[in-house]
């Protein structure tokens, strides 16, 4: 896996070649940071870098912050076969620890909070152990997904282990107007926009950036958050500037685990959410 990164002081003739520096497992790109790249700069920086991961057969790349911004080199790059870590993958893996964030920043009251998982096909052991989680705190929890029969298995298996009855549902206008916070699995913007939402309703995008387009919404509707985590072993003091914390501990993760060995390494590394980053304000 390589981090790729903007330059502090690109030289002159590394800028009019496009000359790529590596530095272990860092390439560094002859641009500087807020500089706008244009169509053909990403197109011949792409075609290197390709060129360059090509050599050791890797697939996997962490993008720097200010590159993540530009989304013509993330789509050419995309498009091109790789895979960015995005802390999106990590992002599913913590769903307990997102809503257990937003009731202490918003100061709800965990027995008169009501949440509300929206997931039609992206359902795995990951969510099914954080539904659980969720629902052992917070007694009122409702699952909306067109996979009625699908999940009413989950239903049954979650009563049986649990003891708790959960909500299985798709009625549009009536799943998520009590809701105040609404775990977006992977519902897509067209798709969440045909429910009724809570006015002052928190969404939490897991998967995709959504946007809510109603225009009563006066809520807060989350795509991005960050973290902290002790795991001092393996942490590049040196990337930190450049990258992510989420991006740079989900690439530590060997993704193919079973969720109790991940949610144990998360636990040991004192992994905590520090901001969820909404479209009208920071948590």
């Amino acid at each position: 896996m390589y981090y790729i990164q903007e330059t502090d002081k690109p030289v002159l003739i590394a800028r009019v070649f496009n000359l790529i520096e590596i530095v272990n497992d860092r390439i560094i790109l002859p641009i500087e940071e807020d500089e706008i790249i244009d169509e053909k700069k990403i197109k011949i920086l792409t075609k290197k870098i390709i060129k360059i991961l090509d050599k050791t057969n890797c697939k996997t790349i962490i993008l720097s912050k200010y590159l993540k911004k530009n989304e013509g080199f993330v789509e050419k790059l995309k498009s091109s076969g790789l895979n960015i870590i995005d802390g999106k993958w990590l992002f599913l893996v913590m769903s307990e620890k997102v809503i257990d964030y937003v009731v202490r920043k918003k100061e709800f009251k965990k027995e008169e909070t009501n949440v509300s998982i929206l997931v039609n096909n992206n359902f795995n052991d990951y969510i099914l152990e954080n539904i659980k989680e969720i629902i052992r705190k917070y007694k009122t929890v409702n699952i909306v997904t067109k996979q009625i029969e699908k999940f009413k298995k989950i239903e049954k298996q979650i009563m049986d282990e649990e003891g708790i009855n959960i909500t299985i549902t798709n009625n549009k206008k009536k799943s998520l107007v009590r809701s105040n916070i609404i775990l977006n699995v992977d519902f897509d913007t067209e798709l969440i926009n045909k429910y009724n939402i809570p006015e002052e309703g928190i969404i939490v995008n897991l998967q995709e950036n959504v946007k809510i387009t109603k225009k009563r919404f006066n809520g807060i509707s989350i795509n991005d958050y960050e973290i902290k985590y002790q795991n001092y072993d393996e942490y590049d003091y040196e990337k930190e500037k450049y990258y992510d914390k989420k991006d740079m501990y989900e690439a530590m993760i060997y993704k193919k685990q079973p969720y109790e060995y991940i949610k144990r390494k998360i636990d040991r590394d004192k992994v905590e959410i520090v901001k969820l980053i909404g479209n009208r304000t920071v948590l």
